[in-house]
């Protein structure tokens, strides 16, 4: 299923926000910052990934639902199968 670009623009912000703050990960332990304030920031990048691969999954079932043909119906299986790699 191909998705629409147009509808992505907020996940590939979120994931380039993600990207930002994985190298400012990548700076604070070549720094030596302490433990908690490493894992706090990886905490954050971890669950922006995570809101962008559901919300890309989100507007695939969208579009698997306005899709009634049996191809959509077969996006509808494997975007549940990316939904529950997520989970």
């Amino acid at each position: 299923m191909q998705l629409e670009p147009a509808e992505m623009t907020p996940v590939i912000n979120r994931i380039k926000r993600a990207q930002g703050q994985l190298a400012g990960v990548l700076k604070m332990l070549e720094e030596g910052r302490e433990c908690d304030e490493v894992v706090t920031q990886l905490a954050a990048v971890s669950k922006a990934l995570d809101r962008a691969g559901f919300a890309i999954i989100a507007t695939g079932l969208q579009q698997c639902l306005a899709d009634e043909s049996a191809a959509g119906q077969a996006d509808l299986k494997k975007m549940e199968k990316l939904f529950l790699a997520l989970a």
